[in-house]
């Protein structure tokens, strides 16, 4: 039974690309995502802002520290 189906889809896809059908499963496909709110979407980005400077810090934190331990190890 699935070589039936599959031969079934292989033959409703034509070869090629056809621009129509893709943009119409497209919207399809955008009409099924579930959009977040816009109080969702504030607070994730400020979320994620947050993250990325936090984590840019403590690795400029941590690079300031290596390089003053290597100067004290490495001093003439």
């Amino acid at each position: 039974m699935a070589k039936k189906d599959e031969a079934q889809l292989v033959k409703e896809t034509a070869p090629g690309f056809n621009p129509t059908s893709f943009f119409k499963e497209t919207k399809e496909e955008l009409d099924k995502v579930v959009w977040p709110s816009r109080q969702q979407l504030v607070s994730e980005s400020f979320a994620v802002v947050l993250m990325v400077i936090l984590s840019a810090s403590l690795i400029y934190l941590v690079d300031n520290f290596f390089n003053w331990a290597a100067a004290q190890v490495f001093a003439a």
